[in-house]
């Protein structure tokens, strides 16, 4: 019995001693992570700023909130190393605020960012109007793809369009969308027998519910060409509230058949183009084929008027066409597009001339703004 006793102890304390202790609920010890300066302050103007890094892991790395803070970290496999932060200058006379997140293994580190507010704005917008988003175009070579989607169609999907929509490239690799010396380019181009371009979306799950919103855009040259800057609403049911009841806000489109004159129209269940009674307005600019121009929309709950080069374009009431949904169906969110089609029941008209392909629809900015 004594023996058999001691046998049982000498397991125990063997399996004891293997576990590593008693406390089973032991935790490694934490990475810390510590930085100088701990927050960053930066005037309107904005600037650069280095921050120091140290941590206790073997490895670490960054990441910035906010599209106006960019930054680049140096020796991220050492436990020492640097951050430079370069802040984008404040275009509102409103402050914002931001941050810089430092990771090592599970362990996170905050630096707050905050940025005084503008004197004045760097943008033109009506008065008691904010910018809430935009995109400049100026960190290609691809559009973000928080902020963008891309539509993918074969040919024939819509208006008896020419162009097949690809999201990014085409199948030998040709860019139908990029960004680079800060514009946004849409492509459209042949390739194996077949036409390729872009469609993409801006924010197309939450779009905006009014707005003022303003693209600086340069058209292409060539019969067959259909650029447009529109909108269409957010999370449609198209069985329940199909085109044209869903509403459409085209801000500016052009055909290359009837060169440099652009135009802006509504649609909805009672005045449309399948009934000739769409509300439609077009004026000619000289150069809107090969030069930018800003086309701009002021979309409130009453009232939907666009602007070329800040000269009115197109104003209609819902006063006066109706308050009803079959007449005023602009009380949701819509998403921004822009797209270069090629043919097409207006496009392609008067035929397509093939050989303008390849050409490219450029657009320079969209910029999105609120009643505050």
């Amino acid at each position: 019995m004594r023996k058999y006793f001691f046998l049982i102890t000498l397991f125990c304390t063997a399996t004891f001693a293997s576990c590593g202790g008693s406390d089973d609920n032991e935790t490694p010890t934490a990475i810390s992570i510590s930085s100088q300066p701990e927050t960053i302050s930066a005037p309107a103007a904005g600037g650069t700023y280095t921050v120091s890094v140290s941590t206790t892991g073997k490895e670490w790395g960054v990441y910035a909130d906010a599209d106006w803070i960019k930054t680049d970290a140096k020796n991220t496999l050492a436990q020492q190393g640097t951050v430079t932060v370069v802040i984008a200058p404040n275009p509102m006379t409103d402050a914002r605020s931001g941050a810089i997140t430092l990771m090592s293994g599970a362990s996170r580190k905050t630096i707050p960012v905050i940025q005084a507010a503008a004197d004045k704005p760097a943008y033109d917008a009506p008065e008691g109007y904010s910018l809430v988003w935009n995109d400049e175009f100026d960190n290609g070579p691809e559009l973000n793809s928080a902020d963008w989607t891309h539509e993918v169609q074969r040919d024939h999907w819509v208006n008896d369009e020419l162009q097949n929509y690809v999201n990014h490239k085409s199948p030998e690799g040709t860019l139908v969308t990029d960004v680079r010396n800060g514009t946004l380019r849409i492509n459209c181009f042949k390739e194996n027998g077949k036409v390729y371009s872009g469609r993409v979306y801006a924010h197309v799950s939450q779009g905006w519910q009014y707005g003022y919103f303003e693209a600086r855009i340069k058209l292409p040259k060539g019969k067959g060409t259909w650029p447009a800057f529109w909108m269409m609403p957010v999370g449609n049911d198209w069985n329940t509230n199909p085109w044209p009841k869903c509403g459409e806000i085209d801000i500016m489109e052009e055909v290359g058949a009837v060169p440099n004159e652009v135009s802006s129209s509504i649609h909805t269940q009672d005045y449309n183009h399948t009934k000739n009674t769409q509300k439609t307005h077009a004026m000619t600019i000289k150069d809107a084929e090969g030069a930018f121009h800003t086309y701009a929309l002021l979309w409130t709950a009453d009232e939907i008027t666009t602007f070329v080069d800040g000269q009115l374009q197109l104003n209609v009431k819902k006063s006066v066409l109706g308050s009803g949904h079959d007449q005023w169906p602009f009380h949701y969110p819509f998403y921004v597009i822009f797209n270069l089609a090629w043919g097409g029941t207006w496009g392609g008209m008067n035929g397509v001339d093939e050989s303008a392909l390849p050409l490219t629809m450029e657009v320079d900015y969209i910029r999105v703004f609120q009643k505050k």
